[in-house]
């Protein structure tokens, strides 16, 4: 027998070895390291500071360039990966050339928010193999023979024992216990590619290192073999679960063959949709040969590549609340985008992403799309403005702006779309008032701009606990508070104000009796507080014990008593019939929208034919019943559990 054929039986026996002890039912499917939760790369920190030290310390002829290289490759393997995350949710958002047209839920989020872990283990791995292998010790840069080998050795035994391999696992016994796990995704992300349970990724780690151990052992191995083979793994990986439709068709038009070498988005969403066809890894080769090639793959592929932007129905406006928030968009970090707003202890160490984040922001400076999703037939979009909450405290920024927001409803014009809501950028009468600005300029646009108060205040009114007949009201009074104020003082409840400067103004804007109820006092015995923007932190000290915040801006306060309750900012709870949500807008909990936002959902499906915005606003109790009618939900109130 050859020396190379007991190498391939040698590999071959290992495998299935591996094979066989990660299919048991039940073994091998949790992470080893799933206890430690985030603390999980504490298990590569010895290896990656042993490494660097030893570099930095050793003698020139004693350093090894490859093991130091490890952890810096790692880092770039999340770089890679964060950046097709980044691009395909773009890509979905704008649904050009999307292929499955289908939602993504928290659920999927959830799953999928391990994908580091097939990571941490190929540098486990990587340490173990160059502590523990001579000749992996020192890797030289570059071995031509060593790049040609890996390249024959993945399109040959690689590709065709993949193929078997994920046969194999679409076998009812194995899919029922691991491989399910993988096709629980139907509409997938580039980061489906590699959530797997751990028995799985120990078979294709193995199947993998077949071109790498074997440049090892025959002295061929350089470091751009190996770091190259895993780049155009994880390239690989990452395209074909994108959902977007990218490889150009006149590349098989110059070379026919490769569409036998070189698969395609679509061709891998056949195979996450009819999970008996398109088997192949990178290359379709084994499927037109076995005949488990989809009989649509051609047609998916051509019909991928002619999809059109989607044309929204409503867009939402918003803007960047703080330079940090831009991980939180949906754009961003996907588990932190699934979660509350929290700033985190490790955005300080990525600090130069930050400012990189926020350069581009001035200098691409235009508006662009994050988020995509679906209500009773209504196309929904949010569109992001690059502006930060700081710009709107800047009498300077105003000017840009306006320009930004008038663009971006004059393309919501041109698109066709019904609705426009201002959201966040409803920031105050000095900016544009309330958007009447636009309105007046362009008095003939089809667009309704919508600002959302009339739901805003809809809101807060049925958030005041029921039996309450005073309300201390203090904040930057805004087009929402005055409407607060009036609606309670007409109801009968005392609306009482600690600042005579914001006393005045209520009051000159009342022209009726209602003023009766509005009183200016410097009590603060008062448990229900309404409260804006402006609030300071000796006033909100001063409240009683078990006082309820309610703010009626867009910011919630900051919480500074744990013996008081805090509300949300107006919102509501969104039903379940909207699809594609799967991001939480701020600091939200999940599936919870802003009530600015809600409205102008609720007045396209209303199909309500005027604005509303400046001094306009809509029937307060009208625009209520219509948003539960529609299923949105009030949320509940924060008194059994404290803040």
């Amino acid at each position: 027998m050859h020396q190379q054929e007991k190498v391939l039986y040698l590999y071959l026996y290992l495998y299935l070895i591996v094979f066989y002890m990660a299919t048991k039912p039940g073994i091998l499917t949790d992470w080893p390291w799933t206890p430690l939760g985030r603390f999980k790369y504490v298990i590569l920190a010895p290896w990656a500071i042993h490494s660097t030290y030893s570099f930095i310390v050793k003698d020139k002829s004693e350093r090894s360039l490859s093991l130091f290289l490890i952890f810096p490759f790692l880092l770039w393997r999340m770089l890679h990966n964060q950046i097709w995350i980044s691009l395909s949710r773009y890509w979905t958002a704008k649904g050009k050339n999307s292929i499955i047209d289908k939602s993504i839920e928290f659920e999927q989020v959830d799953r999928e928010s391990n994908w580091d872990d097939q990571i941490l283990l190929s540098g486990a791995l990587f340490y173990l193999v160059s502590k523990t292998s001579t000749q992996a010790e020192n890797l030289p840069l570059w071995r031509t023979d060593g790049v040609i080998m890996t390249i024959l050795l993945h399109s040959g035994p690689v590709e065709f024992l993949y193929y078997w391999l994920h046969r194999a696992l679409h076998h009812h016994y194995l899919y029922s216990r691991y491989h399910s796990h993988h096709h629980s995704s139907i509409a997938t992300e580039p980061i489906t590619s590699v959530i797997h349970p751990f028995a799985e990724h120990i078979a294709y780690f193995a199947l993998f290192s077949i071109p790498m151990l074997t440049a090892i052992l025959t002295d061929t191995a350089s470091i751009a073999s190996i770091a190259g083979y895993l780049t155009y793994i994880d390239f690989m990986n990452n395209m074909g679960h994108c959902n977007h439709e990218l490889i150009p068709k006149w590349l098989f038009s110059i070379f026919p063959p490769l569409k036998y070498l070189m698969y395609t988005p679509s061709f891998h969403s056949l195979h996450h949709t009819q999970f008996r066809t398109n088997y192949s890894l990178f290359m379709p080769l084994y499927d037109y040969i076995y005949s488990t090639m989809d009989k649509s793959t051609d047609e998916l592929y051509e019909i991928s590549l002619r999809r059109e932007a989607e044309l929204p129905d409503v867009v939402h406006l918003t803007h960047l609340t703080t330079p940090e928030s831009i991980y939180h968009l949906r754009l961003g970090f996907a588990s932190l985008a699934s979660k509350p707003y929290r700033s985190k202890w490790y955005f300080s160490l990525i600090w130069p992403v930050t400012l990189w984040s926020m350069m581009l922001n001035w200098l691409y400076g235009r508006t662009f799309i994050v988020e995509r999703y679906r209500f009773n037939k209504l196309r929904l979009q949010s569109w992001v403005i690059p502006k930060y909450r700081i710009h709107y405290f800047l009498q300077w920024q105003n000017e840009t702006i306006n320009n930004l927001i008038e663009e971006a409803i004059l393309e919501a014009e041109e698109r066709g779309a019904k609705v426009l809501s201002l959201g966040l950028l409803n920031q105050g009468e000095e900016l544009n008032r309330y958007g009447a600005l636009y309105v007046e300029r362009y008095p003939k646009l089809n667009v309704k701009v919508v600002d959302g108060s009339s739901l805003a205040v809809a809101v807060l009114l049925n958030s005041i606990p029921r039996g309450t007949t005073q309300v201390v009201l203090r904040g930057k009074l805004t087009k929402v508070a005055y409407a607060l104020a009036f609606n309670l003082c007409q109801r009968g409840i005392k609306v009482l104000t600690i600042r005579e400067d914001e006393f005045l103004k209520l009051n000159k804007s009342f022209n009726t009796n209602s003023e009766s109820n509005l009183i200016f006092s410097i009590s603060y015995s008062q448990k229900i507080w309404l409260v804006g923007d402006g609030l300071d932190e000796e006033e909100q000290l001063k409240a009683p014990k078990g006082t309820l915040f309610i703010p009626f801006s867009q910011f919630p306060p900051k919480k500074l008593r744990k013996d008081c309750y805090y509300h949300s900012p107006p919102a509501m709870v969104i039903p379940r019939s909207l699809e594609n949500m799967h991001s939480c807008e701020n600091w939200f909990p999940r599936r919870v929208m802003n009530a600015w936002r809600i409205a102008g959902i609720v007045h396209a499906l209303e199909g309500w034919n005027a604005h509303e915005c400046g001094n306009t606003m809509s029937n307060i109790e009208k625009v209520w019943q219509a948003s539960l009618q529609h299923g949105f939900q009030p949320l509940l109130l924060p008194t059994e559990s404290k803040c």
